[in-house]
């Protein structure tokens, strides 16, 4: 199973896509597909590597509370988070679910 998704019901899927597309605009729906997933895997990333940075300087000491609020609504805005209303501590525990666990690191 992928993603919840059975073998029959990709085969519909398949079909129903196929019926409203026609064959040769698949490959081009395919290829559109796979380059926003890239994408969005590599904001992902990108919002991870500024997390893991921002920890570390957090632990040296490189941040006022104000500088440390504006870092972590930013990281959280990048991975579509709404900080509105969100203390510190919980806001980072929102951006640390929100990164896929593979790729998460202990800082």
């Amino acid at each position: 199973m992928i993603g919840g998704f059975g073998p029959n019901e990709l085969l519909l899927i398949l079909v129903i896509a196929f019926l409203l597309f026609g064959a040769s605009k698949l490959p081009e729906l395919a290829r559109s597909l796979g380059k926003s997933m890239g994408e969005f895997k590599k904001a992902q990333r990108e919002a991870e590597l500024e997390l893991r940075k921002f920890e570390k300087d957090l632990a040296e000491g490189k941040y006022t509370q104000s500088e440390k609020r504006a870092k972590l609504e930013k990281i959280a805005r990048d991975l579509g988070i709404d900080p509105e209303g969100k203390g510190d501590d919980y806001l980072l525990e929102e951006i640390n679910k929100a990164l896929p666990k593979a790729e998460k690191t202990e800082p």
